[in-house]
């Protein structure tokens, strides 16, 4: 394989989706998958912190990644952030197929999740120094 410069990395469109069954509401939802951006501010929304302690907050977390995913024909958003509740009341069966097909499609691991909340070490006091 080539080296990529930056030309083409920054040109290229790699952005994949997939078309995932949804009978339940009679047709189809299409997927994209998101940006590193995206994925950082998505994960961000799933934490709650307080001082040092960092958890999980998993409320409306499907519905949050699925409004970044879904997309219609042109790729324009399907949803909006006001579109959060009213999606998060819907069918949890397709609800869950959905996100876990936009976990797949995002790379996002049931790991990654548990991985936010990991202790990787004492933040440097502000008044320390570097060498």
């Amino acid at each position: 394989m080539p080296i990529l410069g930056r030309d083409a990395i920054l040109n290229t469109e790699d952005r994949a989706t997939v078309d995932v069954e949804c009978p339940e509401w009679g047709g189809t939802v299409r997927l994209r998958s998101i940006t590193g951006a995206q994925r950082d501010a998505f994960e961000q929304s799933c934490l709650i912190q307080k001082g040092r302690e960092r958890r999980v907050n998993m409320r409306n977390a499907r519905a949050k990644l699925i409004i970044l995913c879904a997309v219609d024909e042109t790729g324009a958003p399907l949803f909006g952030d006001i579109d959060l509740a009213a999606l998060g009341r819907r069918n949890a069966k397709p609800i869950d197929r959905l996100y876990e097909a936009a976990q797949k499609l995002c790379g996002l691991g049931e790991d990654d999740m548990a991985d936010l909340t990991e202790d990787f070490g004492v933040a440097q006091d502000e008044d320390s120094t570097t060498d």
